[in-house]
């Protein structure tokens, strides 16, 4: 670690002497706080680190210096850099070293997003990476992350890091409440990942997110999804590179480091770039990743085939190549890695039939297993995967089939028809699902791989109640309504449907009400009605609510008739036929229960083929 007392005016001996000294006390005093093993590591490197790497101390505004990175001419070159200043806490306890870009090709593309990490080297010493910049900045002038800083990123207390390294959400949610899947997947869908930042002030480089295996219209589909989160999304062209020449395994100071988040026939791959390499550690980027702390996501080399210069922000375009560590610190200063580090990752398979193509089409792919990212993923490989023959038509019907299999032996799956409302239905079912299985507070199983199966055909199945009777509305227990109702389906034919409905015999005289309806009128009838059966107040309740939700079929019509609550409900145990006694006794205010009087209704459904959007009431009277 670099001294604090170290000055530029010292001569190199008693800089050494200085790191001697400190190695020595590392040596006798932090095995007490941190562990032999940390405190061994910094002896064997202390004496090292005058030589290899520059404080901030050392650092005078007009030294000259350069740095290292891949502009696609000639692999790793070296860049031409000044020294306009040292900024001392540039943030709260973090220092800033800001350089302008001397060589003609920065000035040509001004700050480029895909320089993150590059290394910074003055006095022929490891300064920091290039890490910050200004948009719209007319001048390459850059804001560098000290080394040292860098090299702090993921030596943490083990008391802190084992207690870190527990799985814990990262997004929440009210379990307490019946799940709502639509208001789950906008919540993950509208938070900003990765920080904006004014255009007139100081932003990270953004670390360019390119998408490969689909056609352009497919990537500029999902792009704008990936850019609400802060990617800068790069759609096409950015392909992974394979074989020979353009295969780039070995991560080196200046070269292109990537985050494969889906790889696979899909390829979605952060690209950056690598600062230091100490034995199998690599640091790079110079600012946060998505700044979790400790992580586990795919890390792979690449390369860069050029730089698209822009007068908004240029950006680096490159591809990734075989996953050969795992990234697994993301802090303030840098994100860190291990090469030879297993990555957490999810199966993914998506299964794609369309109207105007005669072949279907599978695509395999791993996704990064995070528990902030990992549904915004599988969202837009789904998406682009749907696409790949370009948009839907106005009037279009998708059926889907999606099975989430968990680590326990369990499973999550459902069957659906979506009509007219692109792949928005799926997509908030699927990202909803996955985002409250990763940020369950309750211990339990993980998502062990993903399958979605999807047939586009092109057609509008929306339809409406026409009209609705009965044969009388004056019935007795025991006896059956006879009800008929006509649908007429979006240009198309009416349709009529007789249905009966048995009244129970042991149903008191009185007035009811008959409801007939579709799928989003039922599923709002049961969560008002029966809430309990929608809640997860634990891991297993979460699965058993998910399956309940997801499994309301759209293409059916609900009769339903609503009779009086009788017997209790007590959490999730439905006791109908409780003695009062007993139910009074059970529903006293003094008892800290979760009691609830028993719904009670009967219901029949039909498969009608199209997707009904309303609902009609009729008053039934029970008589004597």
């Amino acid at each position: 670690m670099l001294g604090k007392d170290s000055t530029a005016s010292q001569p190199a001996a008693s800089v050494r002497i200085n790191r001697i000294i400190q190695a020595l006390i590392c040596l006798f005093a932090l095995p007490a706080l941190f562990g032999a093993t940390a405190c061994a590591e910094e002896t064997a490197d202390a004496a090292s680190d005058a030589e290899r790497y520059i404080g901030v101390e050392e650092i005078k505004a007009g030294m000259e210096a350069y740095c290292l990175t891949d502009y696609g001419e000639a692999g790793i070159e070296k860049f031409a850099l000044k020294v306009v200043k040292v900024i001392r806490d540039f943030e709260p306890g973090h220092d800033a070293i800001l350089v302008m870009g001397m060589d003609d090709r920065f000035k040509h593309s001004g700050v480029v997003g895909g320089c993150s990490g590059s290394p910074v080297y003055i006095d022929n010493r490891l300064a920091g990476a290039l890490a910050f910049g200004w948009q719209f900045s007319k001048d390459p002038l850059y804001g560098v992350t000290p080394i040292k800083e860098m090299l702090a990123v993921g030596r943490t207390n083990p008391a802190l890091a084992s207690r870190s390294a527990r799985r814990q959400a990262t997004l929440s949610f009210d379990f307490s409440q019946p799940i709502d899947l639509a208001a789950v997947s906008e919540q993950v869908a509208s938070r900003r990942l990765l920080g904006g930042g004014a255009t007139t002030g100081a932003t990270a480089l953004p670390c360019p997110l390119l998408i490969s295996g689909l056609p352009t219209e497919a990537c500029q589909h999902i792009a704008p999804g990936l850019e609400a989160l802060g990617f800068m999304a790069v759609p096409g062209l950015s392909g992974t590179a394979v074989g020979g020449e353009d295969e780039e395994t070995e991560l080196k100071p200046g070269g292109t480091v990537t985050i494969p988040l889906v790889s696979g026939d899909i390829d979605l791959n952060v690209l950056g770039t690598v600062t230091e390499v100490r034995g199998d550690r690599v640091y790079a980027f110079g600012h946060s990743f998505l700044g979790h702390g400790p992580v586990n996501l795919p890390m792979a080399g690449g390369r860069v085939y050029t730089v698209v210069s822009s007068v908004m922000r240029s950006f680096k375009l490159g591809g990734s190549s075989k996953i050969i560590g795992a990234i697994t610190a993301d802090e303030i200063s840098a994100v860190s890695g291990q090469i030879g580090a297993t990555p957490k990752t999810i199966p993914l398979t998506i299964h794609v039939e369309r109207y105007n193509d005669p072949d279907a089409h599978t695509f395999n792919c791993q996704v990064a297993y995070d528990e902030t990212l990992t549904a915004q993923l599988v969202r837009a490989a789904i998406a682009g995967a749907a696409l790949q023959l370009g948009p839907l038509p106005p009037d279009h019907t998708i059926e889907y089939e999606t099975a989430i299999e968990l680590t326990d032996g369990q499973d999550i799956r459902f069957s659906n028809t979506s009509t007219s409302m692109g792949l928005l239905e799926p997509a908030v079912e699927i990202s909803g699902a996955l985002a409250l299985l990763m940020n369950t507070p309750y211990k339990g199983a993980e998502v062990k791989s993903l399958e979605f199966s999807v047939r586009i055909r092109p057609d509008n199945i929306s339809s409406h109640l026409w009209s609705l009777d009965v044969t009388s509305p004056k019935v007795k227990a025991g006896e059956d309504i006879d009800i008929d109702v006509v649908v007429e389906s979006f240009l198309s034919e009416k349709r009529r449907y007789r249905i009966k409905l048995t009244v129970p015999e042991d149903v008191r005289p009185g007035k009811y009400a008959l409801m007939v309806c579709g799928n989003r009128e039922y599923e709002r009838f049961l969560v008002k009605t029966a809430p309990y059966r929608f809640i997860g107040d634990n891991y297993q309740t979460l699965v058993d609510a998910l399956n309940m939700s997801l499994k309301i079929g759209r293409t059916k019509l609900y009769c339903l008739l609503v009779l009086p609550s009788d017997g209790i409900t007590l959490f999730k145990a439905e006791l109908p036929d409780l003695p009062g006694t007993k139910a009074v006794v059970l529903q006293s205010s003094k008892r800290p229960l979760r009691v609830q009087a028993y719904p009670h209704w009967v219901e029949k459904a039909v498969e009608t083929g199209t997707v009904i959007g309303d609902k009609a009431m009729v008053p039934i009277v029970v008589e004597e």
